[in-house]
């Protein structure tokens, strides 16, 4: 009965293995890599009242996150600086910083300080300055992970996210 019952097994396994019919629907598209991208803001001034600066960058998703840096230093090289970047005045006594905001359509990037009138603040501070705004995916794109990086690093992010630094685009 064992080898009656393993002979029909057998038979049925070849049978329905060997069976060609139409091909099934078209599948659901696949999830594509989440994409990261840099873009600069050159030359921008804060004036009063608000003292902030709006751009709008395309390509970011509602998961994605935003990561903006200042130019700190050109010597020997770019040396970008995370934001929020605080500095101190007057011997320490007042304060001011660059921080920023962002929703899916902008990106803000704006000085906070302690100053009751931040158009006090140097020249160099206020104006003529260079940012850069990395947006960069909210996961992995394939495990729903949350990615990690030292954002402080410009350059490790630049890295963690393959992003071709020599292609940056401009933001008004």
């Amino acid at each position: 009965m064992k080898k009656i019952l393993t002979l029909f097994a057998v038979i049925g396994l070849m049978a329905f293995s060997s069976c060609e019919g139409p091909e099934g629907p078209q599948g659901p598209p696949g999830y594509d890599a989440p994409i990261a991208f840099v873009y600069q803001m050159n030359n921008v001034n804060f004036a009063g009242p608000d003292f902030a600066v709006t751009s709008t960058p395309s390509g970011m998703l509602s998961g994605d996150n935003v990561l903006v840096y200042e130019l700190v230093s050109t010597t020997g090289g770019n040396s970008w600086a995370l934001l929020p970047q605080i500095y101190y005045f007057n011997d320490g006594t007042e304060t001011a910083q660059y921080n920023f905001n962002f929703s899916k359509n902008r990106v803000t990037v704006f000085i906070d300080g302690s100053l009751s009138d931040l158009s006090q603040l140097p020249a160099a501070f206020r104006l003529g300055k260079t940012f850069r705004v990395v947006i960069i995916p909210g996961d992995d794109g394939t495990t729903g992970k949350k990615v990690k990086a030292d954002y402080s690093d410009y350059n490790a992010v630049i890295a963690k996210y393959n992003i071709d630094d020599s292609n940056v685009k401009e933001l008004n």
